[in-house]
């Protein structure tokens, strides 16, 4: 008697766990959609400090969104994960395998970490949660982070070349919304123009915006 063999369990959808307003796990959403990644985001309140739950701690003990949970595979870190995401499942097109092209994106990858955390971002923590951080100071790298940013985009259409990487995903958001903390894009047309390019992407995903900063009423 012939039986026929058991059906292959299929894999259960990534987990991406969120919160909403954060930059860093919007960097993730947009990677998620623009590689069409079947996944179930579960929001964690960081209004509520869930993220220093004893569960949240057991995924990334530093306490930080976004974590994902690949069938098994934890990865925390937004770059780290979108480095994961690319190789997984976006190859090449996402992230060069090629020194040159390799490098530029890493170069982009350590901006967001650094400038980008420290002038945009910084900024809009403090119109949106409050952060007891000095005004001036990040307005002002936030402005030098884009004036540099202008100058690079004068030659290339996204921030490591041509084509979009997970450079432009990694700058996107805090630059998008960098209003939200006072800092005005008015004199910056070539970095509108890339922010446009990138919410033209097949599977583009917004961010929220909150009505803070330039955008109170």
């Amino acid at each position: 008697m012939q039986t026929n063999p058991a059906p292959a369990q299929a894999a259960a959808p990534l987990k991406f766990y969120s919160f909403p307003l954060s930059g860093h796990a919007h960097r993730v959403a947009l990677m998620l959609s623009l590689l069409d990644v079947a996944h179930e985001r579960i929001d964690v309140d960081l209004r509520q400090r869930e993220q220093k739950r004893p569960d949240f701690l057991a995924l990334n003990a530093f306490g930080q969104v976004p974590v994902i949970d690949d069938n098994g595979v934890v990865v925390a870190d937004s770059t780290a994960i979108l480095v994961y995401l690319a190789k997984q499942y976006g190859g090449r097109a996402w992230l060069p395998d090629d020194p040159v092209g390799a490098a530029a994106v890493q170069r982009w990858l350590s901006v967001a970490s650094g400038p980008l955390a420290g002038g945009p971002a910084s900024a809009r923590l403090v119109t949106l949660f409050g952060a007891p951080l000095d005004v001036d100071a990040t307005l002002a790298r936030a402005h030098a982070l884009l004036g540099v940013m202008e100058g690079e985009l004068t030659h290339r259409e996204f921030l490591a070349g041509s084509a979009p990487t997970i450079a432009d995903v990694a700058c996107y958001a805090y630059v998008a919304h960098a209003p939200e903390g006072n800092v005005s894009l008015a004199d910056y047309p070539r970095i509108r123009a890339w922010l446009t390019r990138i919410e033209n992407l097949p599977r583009f995903v917004p961010m929220a915006s909150s009505p803070v900063g330039l955008l109170a009423a």
